[in-house]
């Protein structure tokens, strides 16, 4: 059978960050023929880097799609449990291809691939060469497991010690939530090597969802906790495979995705940005840049973007309201060069706040900024052709849908179909609904002037559609 077949088969689409689905749905079959494809949609493959994150199924997935590779006459770096950029930045280091095994966030029933060309993170035109290859998938004969290659674990930390001084984190007591992420056993490593003591909290032997968009209360109350009895400056994390951030404070108050990559930005020196449109508009309010420009959400869009603005400015970022920071031009940090990595990244954004904060408190960064507050959630379970229905019906009549959502006391002002529907009122308050291109769930951004009300508009918009679709 031809490989564009068996994935149609599968059910398996790309979401906004890769190949995703049910892990009973990445079969033998289907590792090698998304391996496949991709291979025969490259140029002149020779070798090929894999890397997987901590969830249970991982390891058969990586070792179906290096049994895929070594069939097709390709060679394997096989680099075991890693972030998903340090294996995004080694494969670009060496000009290779690279294959993430990864469902970031996603509950572990849940898996998928992150494909990676020789020139970075696959665009949409890569994904549809992928789904409609026909390469044909005869015999599968599965192979053992590769030994672990561990230069691209210390390739990773070489690149952030390269760039910032050692004693960056001195005199600071770091918290590192380790729970189940691919980095777990890299950032204590690096922090202790940029100075900070560090105190490692929530080690998981079972995999642990961490959604940086949308993170739990439990997790909220724990980190306040933490901060408390450990007397932190910081607490760090991330997502599953390491690409997205959680920063707290002093307090144990997280940071958002897009304030904490807006301050990075700052701190870098950044001139111009790529963003989704669910991001803050503090972004633009801030006047920090010279120049934003606003794209749909998922990093092959904000990728997209970067063309454009690299022949305009010199220092070229990118994020994601979910903290992932994507460099599109090499800078100079110290006087020293960071090269661009066109992928989310969870380190460098962190790295780059606790630069700008220095001796203060990590909460003093929040004085002077905008009066913008955002708050994300979601309902799970809800297939995309009812969110989509939802949308749909938004667009047509969006002071209908407003009525629906229980939000009459608002004004709407506008309302933006870029990505979904993101509704503007009066008072510059925002509610902006999307499917998930991850999972089956429908995900609500807000955001207002402050955490209360934002948090607020986004209980009161998930509550009414829940009872409205019950």
């Amino acid at each position: 059978m031809d490989s564009s077949t068996i994935i149609k088969q599968s059910g398996i689409e790309f979401g906004t960050s890769g190949a995703r689905g049910l892990v009973t749905s990445f079969t033998n079959e289907v590792c090698f023929a998304f391996t496949l494809a991709f291979i025969n949609t490259q140029d002149d493959v020779k070798r090929i880097a894999i890397a997987i994150d901590n969830r249970p199924s991982s390891s058969a997935m990586a070792g179906a799609c290096i049994s895929a590779a070594k069939s097709a006459g390709v060679e394997v770096e096989y680099y075991g449990v890693l972030p998903t950029p340090a294996l995004a930045f080694t494969a670009q280091c060496a000009k290779i291809p690279a294959i993430m095994v990864t469902g970031s966030h996603i509950p572990f029933d849940r898996n998928g691939l992150k494909f990676y060309t020789k020139q970075g993170e696959i665009t949409k035109q890569d994904e549809v060469a992928i789904t409609t290859c026909s390469t044909q998938v005869d015999k599968i004969e599965l192979q053992p497991l590769p030994l672990v290659d561990s230069s691209a674990f210390d390739s990773y930390i070489a690149r952030y010690l390269h760039v910032f001084s050692s004693n960056l984190l001195s005199n600071k007591r770091i918290g590192i939530y380790q729970h189940s992420s691919a980095g777990r056993k890299l950032y204590p490593q690096l922090f202790s090597a940029l100075g900070a003591e560090v105190v490692c909290l929530g080690y998981s032997d079972e995999f642990v969802p961490i959604d940086t968009e949308a993170v739990a209360e439990s997790d909220r109350e724990q980190a306040k906790k933490w901060a408390a009895e450990f007397n932190l400056d910081a607490i760090f994390s991330t997502d599953g495979d390491g690409d997205r951030p959680l920063l707290a404070d002093e307090n144990g108050v997280y940071f958002t995705g897009d304030i904490l990559c807006m301050l990075a930005a700052k701190s870098l020196g950044v001139e111009a940005l790529a963003v989704p449109v669910s991001c803050t508009t503090s972004i633009e309010q801030s006047h920090f840049f010279k120049k934003v420009e606003r794209t749909k959400i998922g990093s092959p869009y904000v990728i997209a973007a970067f063309s454009g603005l690299t022949t305009k400015f010199n220092a070229v970022a990118g994020f994601e309201a979910n903290g992932g920071f994507l460099l599109a031009s090499s800078i100079y940090i110290e006087g020293n060069e960071l090269l661009a990595l066109p992928t989310r990244d969870a380190l460098l954004p962190v790295l780059a706040v606790l630069k700008l904060a220095e001796s203060l408190p990590l909460s003093e960064l929040y004085n002077g900024l905008p009066s913008r507050v955002t708050f994300s959630d979601r309902l799970k379970n809800i297939e995309r052709p009812v969110s989509n229905s939802i949308i749909e019906n938004g667009k047509l009549n969006p002071n209908k849908l407003v009525e629906e959502l229980n939000l009459e006391f608002l004004h709407l002002d506008s309302h933006d179909d870029t990505d979904g529907l993101r509704l503007t009122f009066s008072n510059e308050d925002v509610v902006h609904l999307r499917p998930s291109g991850n999972a089956p769930e429908l995900r609500c951004y807000t955001e207002s002037t402050t955490l209360a009300k934002a948090k607020k508009l986004c209980e009161l918009t998930l509550k009414s559609i829940s009872s409205r679709i019950a």
